[in-house]
């Protein structure tokens, strides 16, 4: 004669359902993949020690389970990728089968060469902290740049948002608008648009004097009576994109500018540059979360969500399939 607990047998990845673990910097992107999908999400108790020290516990059990964390490592950097390493470390102690690292925005992108001498390369700094926490797999949205892949010596995935993008404003621009890349080195990035859009596209060539002046050196492509579309990774602080109006507006562009951009950090005064009377409409996803207040003061601005891009990738990542539909389009990669 058998018992029940005899029949029972130790779930693995393969069998036991996938589970979200939320990180406090993507709770409500969290959330709505949860609910698109189904997933379980699996609640973590998240305190601090008097000297702010933080100690993880996870309210239920993940053993055997393909767990995924969803963690953008956005401002404040240190404490959300801290918080990051920290749920790698308590998944992989507490025996989940296999652990993803989602994260939408990875912060410390930009550092991701030596521009001068006695410099890190912190990017990849980053990519070795995740694989030595216990992740067994990374995936994220738009890097800065796709060499970044090649930091990490586990799986890496990185599907693009740019469709979303496109799609949001498809319909609502006029037949001849103009794609603008701001810099040469994101010159991929909005060549997929433009083709995306069947519209042409134009180049600035752009000079960084630090962290947030930037000085655009020419205008490559027809701009002239043209409703441009500036398209790139990331707006910091605007400082690119506000030069990159001037500049389109000198060369005769409209004043009817749109901006689209993956992850809307909007740090210092980000919001008083994109509140330019030329700018009508940006466009970002919620690779980061935008607070209210940001929402409040750029009226103007529309977020994207990526929940859906993640649920999927979550899904195929569980079962085994490729991710290749959510790399390319029509066929041919993006980037």
């Amino acid at each position: 004669m058998t018992t029940n607990h005899e029949h029972e047998t130790e779930p693995t990845f393969f069998s036991a359902p996938p589970c979200l673990i939320a990180g406090s910097a993507s709770r409500r992107l969290t959330q709505r993949i949860a609910d698109l999908g189904r997933f379980k999400q699996v609640g973590v108790e998240l305190t601090r020690f008097p000297d702010t020290e933080m100690h993880v516990r996870l309210v239920e059990s993940v053993r055997g389970h393909d767990a995924f964390i969803i963690q953008s490592t956005c401002a404040p950097v240190n404490e959300h990728l801290v918080e990051l390493l920290i749920l790698i470390d308590t998944l992989s102690r507490a025996s989940a089968g296999r652990i993803t690292a989602i994260i939408p925005y990875y912060g410390y992108a930009r550092q991701d060469r030596k521009s001068t001498g006695r410099e890190p390369i912190t990017a990849k700094l980053v990519a070795n902290l995740i694989s030595a926490a216990g992740a067994n797999r990374v995936l994220a949205i738009d890097l800065h740049s796709p060499a970044i892949q090649g930091f990490f010596d586990i799986g890496m995935d990185h599907p693009t948002a740019i469709p979303l993008l496109a799609n949001a404003l498809r319909g609502k621009i006029p037949p001849d608008s103009v794609v603008v890349s701001p810099d040469t080195g994101g010159v991929k990035r909005a060549d997929f648009f433009a083709k995306l859009l069947h519209l042409p596209i134009a180049i600035l060539h752009k000079r960084r004097g630090d962290g947030e002046n930037v000085e655009i050196a020419a205008v490559i492509g027809d701009v002239r009576d043209r409703t441009p579309i500036i398209v790139d990774d990331i707006i910091a602080t605007g400082g690119t994109i506000l030069e990159a109006v001037e500049t389109l507006l000198r060369a005769g562009a409209r004043p009817d500018v749109r901006v689209a951009a993956t992850h809307g950090v909007f740090a210092g005064k980000a919001a008083q540059r994109l509140a330019h009377p030329a700018i009508t409409q940006i466009v970002v996803t919620d690779t980061i979360e935008t607070p209210t207040a940001l929402r409040e003061a750029l009226p103007r601005l529309e977020v994207v969500s990526i929940a859906q891009l993640l649920g999927d990738a979550i899904t195929r990542l569980h079962n085994g399939q490729s991710l290749s539909a959510l790399f390319t389009v029509n066929g041919a990669p993006p980037i």
